[in-house]
């Protein structure tokens, strides 16, 4: 299955979507994570997207989709794969639509989470990031050691000014007027778009997940 999650900053997407991605057995492909490797890798895609961020542009959206298809084509994603930020904007949602479509395959279902933006507010504004391994941490302080961090010397926890409550406003409204475009491009192109209720436990939403794809 090729699933596409959306959902504020906050929503639980990555979380929801390692879990739903261990359940399957597929990976979770993030576009930072794959446009990273490629530009590791020195691929050719992987140069053009590095000639772009040298000169300080955004990479555009024709490469990312190039290197979603090639990471998508690879044996790692036989069985499917579980995309989590890689569609933002319609023409994202079009290209990789495209993609896929090159690899005769097709995105199989949308997962919409839901929150209520106060509780978004709630959810980041208690969040802190490891400044070494960048894993988020809920109900811990800046300044705190990581203590999960690979790499020495260990990380510190602080708070990401996009964090602050009237930031976490701001990022809410630049992804409503991104997303909602995005959300009735999916439903008139007839995809399978479900609305998933991410307010709860991380196994209640994981509950709602699995049963809105009919997953036992």
């Amino acid at each position: 299955m090729i699933i596409v999650l959306l959902g504020p900053p906050g929503a639980g997407k990555g979380t929801q979507g390692e879990r739903l991605a261990a359940r399957l057995d597929v990976p979770k492909v993030a576009t930072g994570d794959v446009l990273r490797a490629a530009v590791r890798d020195g691929t050719p895609l992987g140069l053009e997207a590095k000639a772009a961020m040298d000169r300080g542009d955004l990479v555009p959206d024709a490469v990312i989709m190039g290197i979603m298809r090639e990471a998508l084509a690879s044996p790692t994603a036989a069985n499917g794969a579980i995309l989590d930020g890689v569609v933002r904007t319609t023409p994202q949602a079009e290209g990789l639509t495209n993609a896929l479509s090159a690899l005769d395959r097709k995105v199989d279902a949308v997962l919409l989470f839901e929150v209520d933006e106060d509780e978004l507010v709630r959810r980041l504004s208690g969040r802190t990031t490891c400044d070494v391994c960048q894993r988020p941490f809920f109900g811990r302080e800046p300044g705190e050691r990581c203590g999960l961090s690979e790499h020495e010397p260990q990380g510190t926890l602080v708070r990401r000014k996009d964090d602050e409550p009237e930031a976490i406003r701001k990022r809410m409204q630049v992804y409503r007027d991104q997303t909602a475009p995005v959300i009735d491009w999916y439903v008139s192109s007839g995809a399978n778009l479900v609305r998933v209720d991410a307010i709860g436990s991380l196994e209640e939403v994981e509950a709602r997940v699995l049963k809105a794809l009919g997953i036992q």
